[in-house]
């Protein structure tokens, strides 16, 4: 990882999020579609007031299901966490982030290409990566959406 993109190693305590999913691949650029898909709809629709009990109004990005490593499929939700996998809405998703070791790193720089360019720094960065559920957290209030706080959750 170079040195711009410095992280902190956690250990975070398994939780859940809800919301909508998509499954996708890095391959040919189609995350960045499917996942800017999701996020207008979620947006657009207003889907987090739709999440009953949401903890908070952080916005989670949840990368899970791995079909093998960064290079194949798997499945981005995007949604709030919440206390359990109980009390889903319609065709709403719900991730199970296990609790276990992270690296977590906070990119710096103009929103949103600053979270892209962690992203391919880590794929290019031999890290030994357990594949479960990575995410990046959306803090919520940011005064505007180029003010957006977010840190990215690699599981290791």
């Amino acid at each position: 990882m170079s040195e711009n993109t410095p992280f902190e190693h956690i250990n975070s305590p398994g939780f859940f999020v809800t919301g909508i999913a998509v499954k996708t691949t890095n391959q040919n650029g189609q995350s960045e579609k499917d996942i800017g898909s999701l996020w207008t709809r979620f947006m657009s629709e207003n889907l987090a007031q739709q999440i009953e009990e949401k903890l908070s109004d952080d916005i989670y990005c949840v990368y899970t299901d791995y079909e093998s490593d960064h290079t194949g499929e798997y499945t981005a939700v995007l949604g709030c966490k919440v206390p359990d996998a109980n009390n889903i809405p319609g065709d709403f998703f719900t991730a199970l982030i296990p609790a276990g070791d992270y690296h977590v790193y906070k990119p710096q720089g103009k929103f949103p290409e600053c979270v892209a360019t962690t992203w391919m720094e880590i794929w290019q960065t031999p890290i030994n990566r357990k594949y479960t559920a990575d995410y990046d957290l959306y803090k919520a209030g940011a005064r505007s959406f180029e003010e957006m706080e977010v840190e990215v959750y690699l599981a290791v």
